[in-house]
């Protein structure tokens, strides 16, 4: 089965990081997790196989339909250039005494059990079952962000598990709630995915406004939206670079993927007008705390860490516009996003490496000579900046553009706004990038900076991100869009 396969591979990897004796062993142990997961994902995509049956898949509780494998093969590559990144960068974390050799089976074991919990939880047709894995990357991610060594990390991880957690609680009961719609419907009553989308039709519009929006506040806060989105900026500034990528890449997608689950179950019933303006005022409101967030920021990594919570408000939009067209772009943005972030955090990790030691964690960040001493790194942030904001020859571009389009039609009104808010995060981006990124040392000053030297598995994956990434936003094939169109279509919109 499939699905054993899978398990079979994460057990793997776990017994060799458990086994193994080096920093070197146990980062081999998540890197090939990763790219078998990688080639089976990718696999079961050429082989047209899905959406699989419930047999070949394990049991009536699971299921892989495009989404799925999509969200999927987008986690298992951000996993794989991450677990090449940590190589040199956890190395250097040892080395500056942040990070204890004594606690790498801990790190590298959560790494590879998050991978496999955030691949069961993509392919639970279960919306209970997709809730208890959803609560386990919640943990699982809090012990990656807490395993250095600083009080302000295990504050941070606190946070996280505490917003998180307690808002998965209303969804808990929205769950109970739509399991209750179900059963007085048919009679039987049920939370697969797949049999709630075939009864929604007949589902009451009341009960189905009061069920989603007390599943909305948990997945909201999985994946960064306001009001629950305080957790976000300091999980990811405090977590390791490496981990930092992960969770705005892929634990993001989480919350949004449970969204647009139970939005498309929505969609089917009457009720989808009052709940499509519930996601257009959250996602404004989203982009509004974070463009605000973004003016006067210091410090890189909040700046990318406030930009991500931006974007899930742009897809929270491009949901509530519900057409066929916004829903491909959404699925599109989210690949994009995913891609682009992780290439940023990736080059901050960097610049952290080279610059942290003459800072205090809480310290503006005084970058100087950053071309000179990481020129590969500077040009990630640079290239990633004007990618993420939206630049043309990037994907976001496509993406946002597109969404702008399908909301001209919905609301006239939120376009204007939007429009606004997006000018400022741009701005608050592009001008943080030009006073950081323009000062030079003074004379003979550059020759006092010790430059980092940094491996080259760290500079890999931002080479690659930004190749991905152009090559994502001038080239789409007909398969890509015959591919998400087919999301669509399984999505009923």
């Amino acid at each position: 089965m499939i699905l054993a396969a899978f398990v079979l591979v994460a057990a793997a990897a776990l017994a060799a990081i458990a086994l193994g004796r080096t920093h070197r062993q146990m980062n081999s142990a998540c890197i090939a997790e990763a790219a078998i997961f990688l080639c089976i994902s990718a696999w079961l995509i050429l082989s047209g196989q899905i959406p699989m049956t419930l047999l070949t898949v394990g049991n009536e509780f699971f299921f892989i339909d495009h989404l799925g494998i999509y969200e999927v093969l987008i986690a298992t590559v951000i996993f794989l250039l991450a677990a090449v990144y940590a190589r040199g960068y956890v190395e250097n974390l040892i080395e500056a005494r942040e990070l204890s050799r004594g606690s790498l089976k801990l790190f590298y074991g959560s790494w590879a059990f998050l991978l496999l919990v955030i691949v069961l939880a993509f392919f639970s047709d279960n919306l209970a079952l997709f809730w208890i894995f959803t609560e386990l990357t919640t943990v699982i991610s809090a012990m990656l962000v807490a395993i250095l060594y600083a009080r302000d990390n295990i504050d941070a991880a606190i946070k996280y598990i505490f917003i998180a957690s307690v808002s998965m609680l209303f969804s808990f009961v929205g769950l109970i709630f739509l399991f209750e719609i179900s059963r007085s419907v048919v009679g039987t009553g049920t939370l697969n995915w797949t049999v709630l989308m075939q009864q929604a039709g007949s589902f009451p519009p009341g009960m189905v406004i009061a069920a989603f929006a007390l599943i909305f506040i948990g997945f909201a806060a999985k994946s960064g939206i306001f009001p629950f989105h305080t957790w976000l900026p300091e999980a990811h500034v405090r977590a390791p670079s490496a981990v930092s990528a992960i969770l705005s890449g892929v634990l993001l997608n989480v919350g949004i993927y449970g969204i647009i689950r139970v939005f498309a179950i929505v969609h089917q019933t009457t009720a989808v007008s009052t709940v499509s303006l519930l996601l257009l005022i959250f996602g404004l409101l989203t982009v509004f705390i974070a463009a605000l967030s973004m003016l006067p920021q210091k410090k890189l990594k909040k700046l990318i860490a406030f930009s991500s919570i931006e974007n899930m408000g742009i897809l929270l939009i491009g949901l509530a516009v519900a057409t066929p067209l916004a829903i491909f772009w959404v699925l599109f943005h989210v690949m994009a996003h995913a891609f682009t972030k992780a290439g940023l955090f990736f080059s901050a990790g960097i610049l952290h490496r080279q610059y942290h030691s003459t800072l205090s964690p809480d310290a503006v960040d005084d970058m100087r000579d950053v071309f000179a001493l990481q020129p590969v790194a500077a040009w990630g942030i640079v290239l990633g900046g004007l990618a993420i904001t939206g630049m043309p020859l990037f994907p976001v571009f496509l993406s946002k553009f597109f969404l702008l389009v399908q909301l001209a039609g919905f609301s006239p009104v939120a376009l204007v706004i939007l429009l606004v808010l997006l000018f400022i995060a741009a701005g608050a981006f592009g001008y943080f990038v030009l006073r950081t990124f323009t000062q030079v040392s003074g004379p003979g000053a550059h020759a006092e900076i010790v430059r980092y030297q940094t491996p080259a598995g760290m500079n890999l994956p931002v080479i690659v991100l930004l190749v991905l990434t152009l090559i994502l936003g001038t080239v789409i094939t007909s398969g890509e869009v015959a591919f998400l169109d087919q999301v669509v279509a399984e999505l009923m919109f």
